[in-house]
């Protein structure tokens, strides 16, 4: 807020209920950067509000969250743009058009890179809530536990009820990318994951090493997905970011606004690009969307969020369940033995009165 005054000389607004600002008619649209169980309901509260949304990613913190904020912004004819900036780099842009135009053949395979340093933290005990902090508000929609200093400033990543672990966390963009270089537009139809924590003996939930493999047979496409402790080697000078390969060569792209591609039996060089400014571009983007009261010229609308993300949830189920699962990508349900276990982690119990709605 500071810096704001500072740079444009005109006051803001400080609000620890975020409802309040949803009150405001002056108010157009909402940026929403909060932890990921709070997602869903600000995004559809704002619709209803009338308000457009930028929602950071992941989109939601379940699979079900997705369809329902879908269904908000279709009804209340909101831009809900999900925060994956790499949709609107110009170098990623055109890595894409590469595999349509068919630069390295038949795109068969992607893979996601999180080579992320995530260090110990401890177990910081039960603490009271600082006083500025309104920890029922901060819970939401989530059960209100006793409170420590691991829950929140970064590490509720790390905790089920609050966030999904690193595939849902820096993995989102990886994901998106997995899927829209792949072209495929559903979620997959067999899923195993296997990792664990390895590394700390900490209070983290979440593992810390996985590694997911997300089949579509019908389209003979397979995503592979990995999460791993930073102090390990780099692929293809990617640590972060994605690897697409074809039949004639492939293409590494790496962080949010760089591409190299390889062809032949011998990598012979082919094209690449980098180029910096997506965040703005995306933003922009929004902004473009929102003028126009137009969706269709979103780069990141909140169908492409709801599938990346519950790529990520898919992955997570397997993992927290211990075994390969079979999904219905129509239906977004779980099929097959022990469907019924898996189907039940599809959403959650939501805490009153942070409920999510039946009928947005």
């Amino acid at each position: 807020a500071g810096e704001f005054e500072t740079k444009y000389g005109k006051k803001v607004k400080i609000e620890q209920d975020f409802r309040k600002t949803y009150e405001e008619r002056n108010i157009d649209a909402v940026t929403i950067a909060t932890p990921n169980h709070w997602h869903a309901l600000q995004t559809i509260w704002a619709c209803q509000a009338g308000k457009d949304v930028y929602v950071e990613k992941p989109a939601t913190h379940n699979i079900y969250e997705g369809r329902k904020m879908i269904e908000a912004a279709y009804k209340y004819n909101r831009i809900v743009q999900h925060g994956v900036q790499l949709r609107s780099s110009v170098a990623i842009r055109e890595a894409i058009q590469h595999l349509r135009n068919g630069l390295i053949g038949r795109v068969y395979m992607a893979r996601g890179l999180v080579f992320r340093w995530r260090p110990d933290i401890g177990d910081k005990g039960i603490s009271q809530p600082p006083a500025g902090l309104n920890y029922d508000l901060w819970c939401g929609p989530a059960p209100m536990v006793p409170f420590t200093r691991n829950l929140v400033h970064y590490n509720w990543h790390w905790h089920w009820n609050y966030g999904n672990g690193d595939v849902a966390n820096q993995g989102v963009h990886e994901t998106d990318l997995c899927m829209w270089g792949l072209g495929v537009n559903k979620l997959p139809e067999k899923i195993t994951s296997l990792g664990g924590k390895f590394l700390w003996d900490d209070c983290k939930e979440v593992p810390e090493i996985l590694t997911s493999v997300y089949h579509y047979p019908k389209e003979k496409r397979i995503i592979q997905f990995e999460v791993r402790n930073w102090c390990t080697n780099f692929e293809d000078g990617a640590g972060v970011g994605n690897i697409f390969y074809g039949d004639k060569g492939y293409l590494v792209v790496k962080g949010y606004g760089t591409y190299e591609s390889y062809l032949g039996e011998n990598r012979e060089k082919g094209p690449s690009r980098s180029e910096t400014g997506e965040l703005t571009l995306h933003f922009q983007n929004w902004f473009d969307a929102i003028r126009a009261r137009d969706m269709s010229i979103q780069n990141g609308p909140v169908q492409t969020g709801h599938l990346a993300s519950s790529l990520a949830h898919l992955g997570n189920i397997s993992y927290r369940l211990g075994r390969q699962l079979e999904f219905d990508p129509v239906a977004e349900r779980f099929i097959g033995e022990g469907e019924s276990e898996a189907n039940a982690m599809i959403s959650r119990d939501y805490r009153a009165p942070y409920l999510l709605p039946e009928v947005v």
